[in-house]
């Protein structure tokens, strides 16, 4: 009996809990407090940004475009003044010199012009739209100097189709979690909020891309983990592991942009940022782009990670080091799965490139030191770096919170009850 009240002692909870707890919960109020201190030094000025030239109309403002809707098309002669004039009648026809061009005529369904009609023009090469009778579009409206408006092609409309998308995955989200999948909808939009408000409009005003992309980076995980998954040590131990992922993702990427010389000019939107935006840095958008890239992957890993802990510790007489080495089995799942997946997005992002990169009879060291596959490689290797780090990191600390729940009383007490049974029987 004394030997089975000894046992039962020390196989309760351990004193490392509290402890640990306590550091950690102090850890997160302390990046908590330096974020909130990083955003008011950062936070952008509000400054009116000159918008630049491509996105410009006639007049320097910015480009407004209405909805359209496609009545009719065919072949005409090239060159029709109805082209992009706002029409009350039927169009002119193009000139009869031999040319052929597609004519779409479109109703006008919204701006000052709506109910009127206009006339677009394509000449049917390789890269025109092709459209067809009652197909929504958008249209850009522009007015010159003089007074006079006119329309042009802008793109697709995908409003209602997008919008149907999201309500989809609202619901069947919010069918599956519950509450927790609600809650996580709101952090998406809150990471949205965050993105707009402060990270773009820092950037744009020259501010340091690394300080900028680590604070709203850590501000949109304490919203998104804390709101989709509850406040506890189980998403503390998460949130504390994604955080010093994400420390560690930011030195991997600069290393990484250094090392490779990546200046990110190969691709055209960073050509027109560096051409019309001068205060921005373009390695340093980079470099941002590279941190809220690993963003996704740690969130994932370090959660589940630190459910599996927690789990774990559960299990009736388990130990800080079975609870560790289990989780440990299920995160270098996690990361053998989860490589490849990133490896892989990446690959298809980057697809149309590799195609023309195919048929141009280019060795394969030429393709892969190029600097938009490179930068790929770099942004996939970094992100790979980061998740594998993250999962015994964020296991130690889960480990650590997780307080094994003790032996049960019950396994030990049944053979003494039936040796007492025996006996009885006997005597």
């Amino acid at each position: 009996m004394a030997h089975s009240h000894t046992h039962h002692r020390h196989a309760g909870p351990a004193p490392l809990g509290p402890l640990a707890a306590r550091l950690v919960v102090g850890a997160l109020v302390l990046i908590g407090l330096a974020v909130v201190v990083g955003a008011v030094l950062l936070w952008p000025s509000g400054t009116r940004a000159e918008i630049p030239l491509p996105y410009q109309d006639a007049t320097g403002g910015a480009v407004t475009t209405e909805a359209g809707t496609v009545l009719s098309t065919g072949l005409s002669g090239c060159g029709s003044r109805s082209v992009g004039a706002v029409l009350t009648g039927d169009p002119a026809p193009g000139p009869d010199d031999g040319t052929r061009c597609v004519q779409v005529l479109v109703a006008i369904d919204s701006g000052p012009n709506r109910g009127a009609r206009t006339l677009l023009e394509f000449s049917g090469g390789p890269g025109q739209p092709n459209l067809v009778a009652g197909e929504a579009i958008r249209i850009v409206r522009q007015v010159d100097d003089a007074g006079t408006t006119s329309y042009s092609f802008y793109d697709y409309e995908r409003g209602v189709p997008l919008l149907v998308l999201a309500a989809a995955f609202a619901v069947v989200v919010v069918a599956v979690a519950r509450w927790r999948g609600l809650r996580a909808l709101v952090g998406i939009v809150i990471a949205f909020v965050v993105l707009v408000v402060f990270l773009l409009p820092a950037l744009r005003d020259g501010a340091p891309a690394v300080p900028v992309a680590l604070v709203g980076s850590a501000a949109i995980l304490y919203a998104v983990i804390y709101l989709a998954h509850g406040v506890s040590l189980r998403t503390s131990a998460a949130l504390l592991g994604t955080l010093t992922s994400l420390l560690l993702a930011a030195a991997l990427s600069w290393a990484a942009i250094e090392l490779a010389v990546l200046t990110g000019l190969s691709e055209d939107q960073n050509n027109e940022v560096a051409a019309y935006l001068g205060g921005v840095s373009i390695t340093g958008l980079l470099l941002a782009g590279f941190i809220i890239g690993s963003l996704g992957v740690l969130n994932d890993v370090t959660v589940t990670q630190a459910s599996a802990v927690f789990e774990l510790a559960r299990i009736p007489g388990s130990t800080r080091r079975a609870v560790f080495t289990g989780a440990m089995r299920v995160g270098r799942d996690h990361i053998a799965s989860t490589v490849y997946t990133l490896v892989l997005a990446y690959a298809g992002s980057a697809l149309p490139l590799l195609l023309l990169f195919s048929v141009a009879n280019r060795s394969l060291a030429d393709v892969l030191t190029s600097e938009s596959v490179a930068t790929e490689i770099a942004r996939s290797a970094v992100g790979g770096i980061a998740l594998a780090l993250s999962v015994p990191l964020t296991t130690a600390i889960a480990t650590v919170l997780a307080t094994p729940a003790p032996r049960e009383r019950t396994g030990a007490s049944a053979p003494r009850a039936t040796a007492t049974g025996n006996r009885r029987s006997r005597t």
